[in-house]
């Protein structure tokens, strides 16, 4: 289990987290929606080390995590697919997902992670081959979420992963969110298509300008007035 207590992170000059505390519990989809600049990929980048913290505590199965570099962190079980796929244009698809193992050294598991992963992603391994920067939109946000699964992760988190995709390929990557999490790997997920993150949520929070002003089951904020009009585009009566 993930836990956040009191988290506090400012940047230049901006408070972009100023308190949060949320649980992400075992085998369950969590997800934080808010507007632009609400702080939401500020908190992930601040889980996965990439962000330092001014106070607060990020603690996975009680062990803290604030203090730990970022292969600390992946080894802990925390993995994460960034906002905007950066893939490593230059390499291979196989590369690419050959990277996310980096820390690992159990040969093969591996090439059985492999194939569980072009089981998820059936075009990947179509296209081991191919360089990455010559892939679709669609397929990089895939190679994203491979390359973060082949570190065999307890929790994926995932950094607004149908950005810029067309509608048929969000679905496509929110089946497999689904099934990433039916074969029992926790989601954290941050995502501006509201409607479809509560969704697939068990769990939703709310995040506005670095506050945590609500939290409820995806359903339960699905039905919130307030919830409708400020991030499901429908307008009060």
């Amino acid at each position: 289990m993930l836990e956040i207590k009191d988290l506090h992170v400012s940047y230049g000059g901006i408070h972009a987290l100023r308190g949060v505390s949320l649980t992400v519990p075992d085998g369950k989809i969590v997800t934080l929606i808010g507007a632009n600049g609400a702080g939401k990929s500020t908190l992930l980048r601040t889980i996965s080390g990439l962000v330092k913290a001014e106070s607060g505590s990020v603690q996975m199965d009680g062990k803290e995590l604030l203090s730990q570099p970022i292969d600390r962190i992946i080894a802990e079980g925390i993995a994460m697919a960034p906002e905007g796929r950066r893939v490593f244009a230059d390499l291979t698809v196989l590369e690419n997902l050959k990277i996310g193992a980096y820390l690992r050294n159990d040969k093969e598991q591996i090439e059985k992670d492999l194939k569980w992963i072009y089981s998820l992603f059936p075009r990947l391994e179509e296209r081991s081959w191919q360089m990455a920067g010559t892939l679709s939109g669609g397929e990089q946000q895939m190679l994203a979420v491979g390359r973060a699964l082949m570190s065999r992760p307890k929790i994926l988190m995932l950094d607004e992963p149908s950005l810029g995709l067309a509608p048929i390929v969000v679905k496509e990557i929110f089946d497999i969110i689904r099934k990433v999490n039916a074969d029992g790997i926790t989601v954290l997920l941050i995502e501006q298509n509201a409607n479809m993150a509560l969704k697939v949520a068990d769990i939703a929070y709310v995040l506005e300008t670095g506050n945590l002003t609500m939290s409820g089951t995806g359903a339960e904020l699905l039905a919130d007035e307030h919830v409708k009009e400020a991030y499901l585009g429908k307008q009060k009566k």
